[in-house]
This record gives C-alpha cells, sequence and structure tokens, in this order.
C-alpha cells in the first residue's frame, strides 16, 4: 500500500527509494489489485506510449530534456561528508531545468519525462527482483493479474519488462481462459499485439488457444472495440476500416481450420464479425455519403462551375482584332491559366473521386481500402484545387489593380484566411487516412 501511494501521489522519487532499499515491498498489500504491480498496470500516464506527443514534443522529449537519477542509498556510503552536504542532486538539476525552461510547456514535459525515467528505473529493479527469486503462488497471480491489466490499458514497457523477468508470464490466462494476445486483440491493442506477434517461438500455441466460450484469436477480432477504442478513428468509415484491419491481420497469421471454426454459438469468425459490424457499416455508409455529397455537390462542383467561367472570361478581356488576351504576355496572366486550369482539372479530379463513392456497393471489403483511398485522393485534389483558386484569384487582382497594392495586399490576405481554416479542419482527417490506409498502418511487427 505504501508503495502504491507513493505512486499514485507522483512521489516517484520516494517509491524508488522505497523499492532500492525493501525490494519485499513490491509484493506488499493484503490485495494484489492494491499492489505496486498493479497500480503501474492501471496508469498508462506514468509511460511514454501513454501520452500522445506530436513530432516537435518527441523532439524535446528525446534531444532536449535530459533527466538524471539520484544516487542509490546503498552507493551513498563512499560519499563523503561534504558531499553529503550538498543540495539534493535531483533537486538542484530540478530547480536548474525550471531556470533554463522559459516556457510552461517545457516544464511540464521535464515533469513527464522524469515520471517516465522514474517509473522506467523502478520497472528495472522489479524486473530483477523477480527474476532472481522463486515467486509464490499470491505473488505469481498478482504478477499474472497486472500483466492482463498493462495489455487492457496497452502498456508495452511494462509487458517488456514482466516477460524478460518471468518468459512463463507469456502463458498466462485470465477467468475467461485467454491469453495475452487474445486478451490485446479483444481491447484492440496493436501495440501489444505486434509485441506479442514478434516472439516467433511461441507464435503457434498462442495462435492455436480457445477461450472458455469456444472462441479463437479471429472469433475475437470479430468482436466490436471497445468504445473508447472505436473512437479513436474519425467518423463510422473509418472505425470500419479499423475493425476491418485487426480481423484482416489476425486471419493472416491462422489456419485454414482455425479460420472455419465454431464457437460454443455455432458461430464461424466470419459471422461473428458480421453480426457485431452491421450497425457500424449502415453508419459507415451514411457517413461516406454525406461527406462525398458534401465535397462533390457543393464544394467541388462550385469550384468547376467558377473556374471554368473565369478561364473563358480571361481578366482585361480580349484583343478586337486577334482574339487574345491584352494581358497574355504578363506574368501575371500566365500565373492566372495556370492556377485556373489546374484548379479546374483538381475539381473534377476531386468531384470524381466523390461520385464514386457515392456509387460504391458498401460491402465490407470496400471499407478495408477503396472507400478510405477515394476518399483521401479526393480531399487533397479539392484542397489543390482551393490552393489554386485563391492563387488565380490573386493573379487576377493584381493584372487588374496592379497600380493599387494597398487594395490587392490586404484582399489577397484575406482570401487566404477561408482556404487555410478549410485546409487546418481536413488536415487531421487526411494524415488519419493515409497512414490507415497509404501509410505503415496501425500494426508494427518486426519478429524476433
Amino acid at each position: 500500500m505504501l508503495l502504491s501511494s507513493a505512486v499514485k501521489n507522483d512521489m516517484l522519487d520516494i517509491a524508488l527509494d522505497l523499492v532500492q532499499r525493501c525490494p519485499d515491498l513490491i509484493f506488499s498489500g493484503n490485495d494484489a489489485t492494491l499492489g505496486l504491480l498493479s497500480t503501474l498496470a492501471e496508469t498508462p500516464s506514468l509511460f511514454l506510449s501513454g501520452c500522445q506527443l506530436g513530432f516537435a514534443q518527441r523532439l524535446d522529449y528525446h534531444l532536449r530534456i535530459h533527466i538524471k537519477l539520484p544516487t542509490p542509498w546503498n552507493e551513498q556510503r563512499n560519499i563523503g561528508i561534504e558531499e553529503q552536504e550538498r543540495p539534493n542532486e535531483l533537486e538542484t538539476q530540478r530547480e536548474g531545468m525550471k531556470k533554463v525552461f522559459l516556457f510552461r510547456r517545457s516544464e511540464q514535459m521535464y515533469e513527464m519525462k522524469r515520471k517516465h525515467v522514474f517509473t522506467r528505473e523502478i520497472l528495472r529493479i522489479i524486473r530483477k527482483e523477480i527474476s532472481t527469486k522463486i515467486l509464490t503462488e499470491p505473488q505469481l497471480n498478482a504478477a499474472k493479474g497486472a500483466l492482463f491489466r498493462a495489455v487492457k490499458n496497452g502498456i508495452p514497457e511494462f509487458i517488456n519488462e514482466m516477460i524478460r523477468a518471468c518468459p512463463a508470464l507469456l502463458f498466462s490466462v485470465d477467468g475467461n481462459q485467454r491469453n495475452m494476445i487474445m486478451s490485446a486483440i479483444e481491447h484492440r491493442q496493436e501495440e501489444i499485439f505486434s509485441l506479442i506477434f514478434a516472439l516467433d517461438a511461441i507464435k503457434y500455441e498462442i495462435t492455436s488457444a480457445t477461450d472458455k466460450y469456444g472462441n479463437n484469436m479471429l472469433h475475437l477480432a470479430g468482436l466490436l472495440s471497445p468504445p473508447d477504442r472505436l473512437a479513436r478513428a474519425s467518423g463510422a468509415a473509418l472505425q470500419m476500416q479499423r475493425e476491418l484491419q485487426w480481423f484482416k491481420e489476425v486471419e493472416s497469421m491462422m489456419s485454414t481450420i482455425s479460420k472455419e471454426s465454431h464457437n460454443e454459438d455455432g458461430q464461424t469468425p466470419y459471422q461473428v464479425f458480421i453480426k457485431h459490424h452491421r450497425q457500424l457499416m449502415i453508419d459507415g455508409e451514411k457517413w461516406m455519403q454525406g461527406t462525398a455529397t458534401t465535397f462533390s455537390t457543393v464544394v467541388g462542383a462550385l469550384i468547376i462551375t467558377i473556374m471554368f467561367t473565369a478561364a473563358i472570361t480571361v481578366p482585361g478581356g480580349t484583343d478586337q482584332n486577334s482574339g487574345y488576351p491584352i494581358f497574355l504576355h504578363k506574368r501575371s496572366f500566365i500565373v492566372f491559366i495556370i492556377s485556373d486550369v489546374l484548379s479546374l482539372f483538381a475539381a473534377s479530379i476531386s468531384v470524381s473521386m466523390f461520385l464514386a463513392i457515392l456509387t460504391s456497393g458498401y460491402t465490407e471489403k470496400d471499407f478495408l481500402r477503396p472507400l478510405p483511398e477515394k476518399l483521401f485522393y479526393g480531399l487533397l485534389t479539392l484542397c489543390i484545387s482551393m490552393a489554386a483558386m485563391i492563387i488565380a484569384f490573386c493573379a487576377a487582382l493584381f493584372i487588374m489593380l496592379k497600380e493599387k497594392p494597398y487594395i490587392v495586399i490586404p484582399i489577397s490576405l484575406a482570401a487566404t484566411v477561408p482556404v487555410s481554416l478549410f485546409f487546418k479542419m481536413q488536415l487531421g482527417l487526411l494524415k488519419e487516412i493515409w497512414f490507415s490506409t497509404i501509410g505503415p498502418g496501425i500494426f508494427n511487427k518486426k519478429r524476433a
């Protein structure tokens, strides 16, 4: 209880000192769920995997911020009196960092990494303690319980250290007779799934297992994700794609017999998938159709109309004798024509993509790749079209009002605002679709 309270109250320096002095406290407590292992497994924020950091934040985390652990108590006996009377090493460093950091965000990043470093050291000591002693049955049960909580909460650092300490824990099962990889599939924890899948030596044993209801891994992949994991994807269509990716990934690991096996309800994995995802497919179809209709009939068609009109009624008009545009040889006119044509073509491609979405058959396989791909390219070309349209507008304005920059510049800047806002709103969706459909995907399996 003492260690758990220290960790829960963010007093990780005290917790580390206690673990170093009294390793037996690791399994203390009347209830295994109240021990240190359980507390760590229930707190994802103590680990890097539990924090969502952007690119710049990760650079700060790994390159700019450095944390030094305090000297262990059993190594302090050789330190002289003068050294002992110096200010606490950790506190000195902490104050120094606070003077260097000018922004609160940097201080928060420092505190975050400090927690992670101390937790990692506590885990290292736990691993060393477990690997050098024979666990009693209550201690082993506490370790197993903590392991499955870490799987549920998606903490690969915890699981990796526990498996290194006691490889036999890999074959642990929960109350439903589900092993770790089955639990990872049930809770849709792709990092845990990839971590365990990398261990080729035990792959056959864990992939051929069934729970007490006769479900194998593929049956569990056919169940609907927990709401909190499902909500990570934007919109019902991308949620359906994520579910299909899980099902197909697990299916690729299964034998032909396992793919067709029946559970206690007499259902195959595919039947389980269809049963639990029927409503999500309906919602995904509505979401796709609504999105495609809005962008194709409203935005895309409007841009095509505007840019086609602009192309045939060029700024400044045409020469009555030759029929050529008056400003044909000006650079600004060339910019106008190129951007106008680019906008027109990009909008046409975008509308074609969205129309293809509207005429899709909306089978479950369509949600895996075809529909998200069309949505991605439709949105991308629409963004390109809007950017080119603004460039054409600014070029036309410059042609007509070249001698009045005090009018051209403010209007041009104002014209970029709505397009910039549109880009900002759609950027997150574009990145998500690219990552899950065209990019590396959600799984990162590296075989050991």
